[in-house]
């Protein structure tokens, strides 16, 4: 769950643009082609950016976030979303299914050993990913915790965070018959594949524009409709992830399963008031994992781009850049 439209407000602590040196696109088999690229250093640290959504795709502003100087930067867009294709596809479109083009990235790529970075849905991914290849991930890097359980669905898409925004809450089950409004995610499903590409297009705005509302600590109203296109790969990806669940085995997996990573160290940047992903589960996951620090920005909600996260994270990637045999690397 993740925002990757709306404003975007300058911050200092960005690095400068800078451009790919190589992109791609990767037959990762079962129809689906992703799109992949690298930028900074060749040389560098590897770090591989994991984009929030599901369904959100990778966007420019992810690269600055690394000094190019350091950081051998590979971001992509995954399956059925971004420049990747077919777009807004849902066939062998799982977790499992993303976690298997990361190794064909890292192999396509020869890399060894990377940092993992990634927010929201990213940090789920990332959190995964490191759970099972233990030996590829050197550290992980994570922002806005979301940790794939039915709380938190039931948060945001069950009336709780709609108790702070009750006026977008309204906007977002509107179109929906209140006899079906016990089980939104359901409800959405049903339009969100329809068939009816209409149809589809404007569910998919409403339930874009829901989670983009709550995104920033700074929201004052409603924000502009996403791009067609866009949301509908945004909501049906997300919607696809959610009515199954994550694909996981049990609810509370990633926590279950925290010991595989106890080894692994990382770095958790939290907004206090992220409507998205609360707090809590940032917390809990910090509290069960020796090497994991939690860095909790006061004033900040759920967006990268908040400017407290955004300098929280570049002083992480900084501090990782003058240390690099402590990784390994």
């Amino acid at each position: 769950m993740d925002k990757t439209s709306g404003q975007k407000r300058a911050s200092q602590f960005l690095f400068p643009p800078i451009d790919p040196f190589d992109q791609r696109m990767l037959d990762v088999g079962d129809g689906h082609r992703i799109y992949v690229e690298q930028c900074g250093n060749p040389k560098g640290i590897p770090v591989i950016v994991l984009h929030g959504g599901p369904g959100g795709g990778c966007s420019p502003a992810m690269r600055r976030y690394f000094d190019p100087a350091e950081y051998r930067i590979v971001l992509f867009d995954q399956r059925g979303c971004g420049r990747s294709r077919p777009h807004a596809s849902i066939k062998a479109n799982t977790t499992w299914h993303l976690v298997a083009d990361m190794e064909r990235i890292r192999e396509a790529l020869g890399i060894d050993r990377w940092i993992v970075f990634g927010g929201s849905w990213g940090a789920t991914l990332a959190l995964i990913y490191a759970q099972t290849h233990l030996d590829r991930a050197a550290y992980l890097v994570l922002r806005g915790v979301f940790l794939m359980t039915a709380a938190e669905l039931k948060w945001f898409y069950g009336g709780g965070a709609g108790q702070f925004f009750p006026d977008q809450w309204e906007r977002f089950i509107a179109a929906i018959p209140e006899d079906e409004r016990d089980d939104l995610i359901k409800a959405y499903n049903r339009r969100l594949f329809s068939g009816d590409i209409p149809q589809e297009t404007r569910f998919a705005r409403a339930w874009a524009s829901w989670e983009n509302a709550l995104a920033s600590i700074e929201h004052e109203g409603p924000i502009g409709e996403s791009p067609a296109d866009y949301a509908r790969a945004f909501a049906r990806l997300e919607n696809h992830y959610f009515i199954n669940e994550g694909f996981l085995e049990r609810d509370g997996q990633i926590l279950h399963n925290l010991p595989l990573i106890a080894d692994i160290p990382a770095t958790i940047v939290q907004g206090r008031y992220d409507m998205i992903c609360p707090p809590a589960s940032a917390w809990t996951l910090a509290e069960r994992w020796p090497r994991a620090e939690l860095r909790m920005i006061p004033r900040a909600g759920h967006a990268l781009s908040e400017p407290g996260i955004s300098a929280e994270l570049v002083r992480t990637t900084d501090a990782l850049a003058r240390r690099p045999e402590a990784l390994g690397f």
